[in-house]
């Protein structure tokens, strides 16, 4: 008898391993749960403001409701087109967003196209997050749903990709390429939270216990967005930093160096507190607790474990010697309260051209132009005001961006990057500030003056001259208007 032995290539078992997943995801049920979502948006060119390109990405979203999708906020805050699709292929359904939180990073999506919602299911979100070891990542690929294995790694607390304020975090490993578009992380035929992005081959998920909590308040009608701790503080691991502030008992607690006082709402804390309890929750010296439900995590989560802005938080503190407590209210994660704004929602780039000289407000959009390796390739003396806070004499800033070249302007072409100070003696934060100082020059000359440290000091114009030279710009490159005044930064923060 002669015996014959088969042997299969490994990308032969690859695909049969592929579709069994595929056929094991459909028939749990999740292809009648998880969309695809195709968005077009303003893709802004902020080193030419004027520009408004537009570009269309797929990302995946969930059904949680009554015709309701669940995706992340990514791309939607300047959408133009948001369009539906079920089954991973077939007709493509007009949408709309009916709310959105960027600094949660979630969106709900609908359609008024009942056809659409036949045959679909809300899903079911886990109350707890496990610590896997494993869980399932879902979502369409080339019309087949996918289910993938990912490793749990860990939980973590740290921004959103939207965001500065801090939040719980899932962190799982996994080699699959082109995560990040809110795709489906389930556990035992729940999901446990949606990608928010990928570095390597660690992807941030934003877990299900926050997204039910933030659901919950929104269709409650008493979601007021996330809270965080606005003041700066630092470890207590040193015994001879709690000896001098004369901690009692055993090391323990984090300690404020850096608080923050905004117009009206002086801080409730102060540099040297110890920060001993956060919420009822005991602080080490490395400034974690212990979370019932996901062990040591860093303080800041206690703003968004079970709080939203404007709640407050019972503080236990040392202070002069003393254990007291005291109420801290949460404030409201806001752009607004970065002197270089993280985000640039919710209106067109902001820009004024006069004579030439291209000016835009300071913000991270701007340096995040330079691609993926910002934080390296940008010009430093720009990224350094991200350190600084916002003040009621500077609360934003203007920055000379580039020249274009023109007659009035010889001399200054390669003058860029430069941050200004003031304009005819006035004091410039937004480019409303500049628009009013251009209409009062000084003896015929408008003086542009920038902060101390930068190579060029200022520039001079010949004021009579400027709007000829500002129409004479505009045609020659094209630019529809001379100025663009819209958001908070043009017109004075909100």
């Amino acid at each position: 008898m002669i015996h014959r032995f088969f042997c299969l290539s490994p990308s032969l078992v690859l695909l049969l391993l592929l579709g069994f997943s595929v056929q094991a995801a459909e028939t749990n049920g999740w292809d009648k749960s998880l969309v695809t979502i195709e968005v077009t948006f303003k893709d802004y060119d902020y080193f030419q403001p004027w520009n408004k390109p537009t570009r269309s990405i797929r990302k995946h979203g969930l059904v949680v409701g009554d015709r309701e999708v669940l995706t992340t906020a990514q791309s939607l805050p300047s959408q133009t087109l948001v369009r539906l699709q079920k089954g991973g292929r077939g007709k493509w359904y007009t949408g709309k967003v009916t709310w959105m939180d960027p600094h949660v990073d979630l969106a709900l999506v609908t359609t008024d196209d009942a056809a659409f919602w036949d045959g679909l299911k809300p899903v079911e979100f886990a109350e707890v997050v496990p610590s896997g070891p494993d869980f399932n990542l879902l979502r369409w690929r080339d019309g087949n749903l996918e289910s993938r294995r990912v490793e749990f790694s860990k939980f973590s607390v740290g921004e959103s990709a939207l965001s500065f304020a801090p939040r719980l975090n899932l962190e799982v490993n996994t080699e699959l390429a082109g995560l990040g578009w809110a795709e489906a992380v389930t556990f035992d035929g729940k999901v446990v939270g949606l990608t928010e992005s990928k570095s390597g081959n660690t992807c941030t998920v934003i877990p299900a216990s926050l997204i039910r909590r933030v659901l919950a308040a929104h269709r409650a009608g008493n979601y007021r967005g996330l809270g965080y701790f606005d003041f700066t503080w630092q470890s207590g691991e040193n015994p001879a930093t709690l000896e001098f502030l004369k901690l009692s008992g055993p090391p323990r607690g984090a300690v404020v160096i850096e608080v923050q006082n905004r117009p009206g709402v002086p801080s409730v804390l102060k540099p040297r507190d110890i920060l001993l309890e956060v919420d009822g929750f005991p602080v080490d010296v490395e400034g974690d607790y212990v979370d019932p439900d996901y062990g040591h995590l860093i303080l800041e989560n206690l703003a968004t474990r079970s709080r939203f802005a404007g709640d407050t938080v019972p503080l236990k503190i040392w202070r002069d010697g003393q254990e007291m407590t005291i109420n801290y209210t949460l404030p409201a994660a806001n752009y607004a309260d970065e002197l270089v704004p993280r985000q640039a929602f919710g209106h067109d780039p902001d820009y004024v051209v006069a004579g030439g000289l291209v000016f835009q407000p300071l913000d991270q959009p701007f340096l995040r132009a330079w691609g993926d390796d910002w934080k390296r390739r940008s010009p430093f003396r720009l990224q350094f005001y991200q350190s600084e806070h916002p003040s009621t004499n500077r609360p934003s800033l203007v920055m000379l961006s580039t020249v274009l070249p023109d007659p009035i302007n010889l001399g200054y072409q390669d003058a860029r990057f430069l941050v200004l100070d003031q304009v005819n003696g006035r004091r410039i934060s937004t480019l409303t500030d500049l628009t009013a100082a251009l209409k009062e020059p000084k003896e015929g000359l408008h003086r542009f003056e920038f902060m101390r440290g930068d190579s060029l000091q200022r520039i001079l114009l010949d004021a009579p001259s400027l709007d000829e030279a500002t129409r004479r710009v505009l045609e020659r490159y094209g630019i529809p208007a001379s100025e663009h005044l819209t958001g908070p930064s043009g017109s004075g923060k909100s």
